[in-house]
């Protein structure tokens, strides 16, 4: 069996540029900072830091650097500890806290120490301010570790800012803007000028505006340097919530689904590499295995890795992660049950397109106490897709939820209400008899069935409109073939494009919003465009660096380097984190779900 080969590109689509410059920027850094505290010294790191350090410089270049003990934060110095304490952070308020106690537990103790805060990729006024509070602002000395870019891969970048999107996007702070501003101007010195510039959603408006202004700022010796990246697209979160909340069928959509890929690698535990441990496994474009799998429907990948396990087995080497074997058993075995699962959580609500027998699904759901991640995913989904539930199920599912998985998520609800991905409908907005009678002629085929779920949404959301002008729901006569692709559709099983690469698919092809009018009135989104000097016809020009604020899925990844394959572009994916549908439903969540 034949499978498209995802992984390479095109003949005249550009290389990416080499991102291994920003790792080694980042480790001389934290190397230099480091050594302003001579001698021995613990360090101190914030458990979400720690695997991004892990990338950057590992232990063995940490101890040459005299680090003598490494801890997680909010661990406390023992009586053997140093006297030399270094503390790799967050600005994170509850954290300032926890060093102010170990300062002042020195003080009543009568142990002098010395203490060094390095805040990772900024420090905040607020932490000062608790530090001054806690009377212990002169007992330390604070520097910032201006870490903003992680290479994860040849054409990936995180910011590892996971907590953006709430902070954002929920509580409306502003203080990561900065942080996304300075990456922006890193990355235009380094592998820019960026010739052109689009964006959509305010968010991505006040990064653009704030870089713009740090460039003027700025006495930037980069013109005249041959660019590397001449465009740049930057995104809200908030322009396309749907796509985050569909369920990932490309296969590093569905292993980060499942195992959860975090900075890059994935754990596979003993019942996947059937084995006493576990194996931890990087995924990038170096595994020749994955870089040809990674952006394949899974359905494609079980005959591909029967295949090659007949001719690559003696060459594949093993240090790289689970060999050709274990590979075909994970997806021949537990990726079996997930596609019937994903059957299962993700087509009743947009196949079916009876909101009834949808309700009556997401409450056996919540009543076998399946998941409540899961849960949440599919009211959410509902709610998008009927511009919000009607009060008397919005009552009953929230209710029921609530009573199977604990009082303690009710603030979730609030939250999810708030950010509009879980709302009551308002009195008008439900669907008409009429359109629900329709909904019923609809064709058997999925990809029928999901036009029309799609196409109920109402005014609030706009969704209905939007799908329409830019023709989201592909209509299919047959069967879509996932093995040979025909658009990025593939990576939803053919039922559906995501909004979001579909935008920059189209901005990119007209070379700005002309003709997009409508779209933008109905998606509200604060979008802007510039041109800097001619459009030159170099490699650089076909260099495209997405920038998605708030989280970036596998799905769309997989998606636009689809669109580069068939146009000739190179993506460079930009954002503040990986997210997926398990993430945003966490961000919204205030309790463990």
């Amino acid at each position: 069996m034949s499978v498209s080969v995802s992984g390479s590109s095109r003949r005249d689509a550009p290389d990416p540029p080499d991102f291994g410059i920003l790792k080694r920027l980042a480790r001389d850094q934290l190397i230099h900072l480091l050594e302003q505290l001579p001698g021995r010294k613990d360090l101190f790191i914030e458990p979400d830091l720690m695997s991004p350090l892990d990338r950057i410089a590992n232990v063995s270049v940490l101890k040459q650097h005299e680090v003598d003990k490494l801890y997680r934060v909010e661990t406390r110095p023992g009586p053997g500890a140093s006297d030399q304490l270094c503390f790799l952070v967050r600005p994170r308020v509850r954290t300032m806290r926890y060093i102010a106690d170990i300062v002042n537990a020195d003080k009543m103790s009568g142990r002098s120490r010395k203490y060094k805060i390095i805040f990772s990729p900024q420090k905040f006024y607020a932490c000062e301010m608790v530090l001054e509070e806690e009377g212990v602002y002169g007992d330390v000395t604070c520097d910032e570790w201006s870490f903003y870019l992680l290479p994860l891969d040849e054409d990936i970048i995180s910011m590892e800012l996971p907590e953006f999107f709430r902070d954002y996007f929920l509580e409306g702070d502003h203080r990561w803007i900065n942080s996304v501003a300075r990456a922006l101007q890193l990355l235009n010195s380094l592998y820019g000028p960026f010739n052109r510039a689009y964006g959509i959603g305010r968010c991505a408006k006040m990064c653009y505006e704030l870089w713009r202004d740090l460039e003027e700022e700025s006495e930037s010796d980069g013109q005249g340097r041959k660019a590397e990246i001449g465009n740049i697209f930057l995104m809200d979160r908030d322009i396309d919530y749907v796509t985050a909340l569909c369920s990932q069928v490309v296969y590093e959509g569905l292993v980060d689904d499942t195992f959860r890929i975090k900075c890059g690698s994935v754990d596979f535990g003993p019942e996947v590499t059937s084995s006493d441990k576990s194996i931890k496994v990087l995924l990038n474009a170096q595994d020749k295995i994955f870089n040809q799998i990674r952006n394949e429907h899974f359905s494609s990948v079980f005959g591909f890795l029967s295949q090659k396990s007949r001719n690559l087995q003696a060459q594949y080497d093993r240090r790289q992660g689970m060999d050709i074997k274990q590979m075909k058993n994970f997806v021949s075995q537990e990726l079996k049950g997930l596609k019937q699962e994903h059957r299962l959580l993700s087509l009743p609500l947009l196949e079916g397109f009876d909101i009834r027998e949808s309700t009556s699904f997401i409450e056996e759901h919540i009543d076998r106490q399946v998941s409540p991640i899961e849960s949440l995913r599919l009211m959410c989904l509902l709610s998008i897709t009927e511009n919000g539930l009607n009060p008397k199920d919005y009552r009953s599912l929230k209710t029921q939820y609530l009573q199977s998985y604990g009082p303690e998520h009710l603030l979730t609800f609030h939250n999810l209400k708030r950010i509009g991905l879980l709302t009551e409908q308002a009195a008008g907005e439900t669907l008409t008899a009429v359109e629900s009678r329709v909904s019923k002629l609809v064709t058997d085929r999925a990809a029928g069935k999901i036009t029309d779920a799609f196409n109920s949404l109402a005014k609030k959301s706009n969704f209905r409109a939007i799908s329409k002008k830019l023709s989201l729901i592909p209509r299919v006569d047959g069967e879509y073939n996932l093995k040979v692709p025909r658009d990025m559709a593939y990576v939803f099983s053919g039922a559906y494009t995501p909004l979001s690469c579909k935008i920059i698919e189209q901005v990119l092809e007209r070379r700005g919003w002309q003709g997009l009018e409508e779209v933008l009135r109905l998606l509200n989104g604060s979008e802007f465009s510039m041109a800097d000097g001619a459009m030159e016809d170099g490699a650089a020009q076909r260099v495209v660096l997405a920038v998605f604020i708030g989280g970036c899925s596998y799905s769309e990844m997989a998606a636009l380097r689809f669109v580069g394959r068939e146009r000739g572009y190179r993506f460079i994916f930009l954002t503040t984190g990986i997210t997926s549908s398990s993430r945003v439903m966490e961000a919204m969540a205030e309790h463990k779900v």
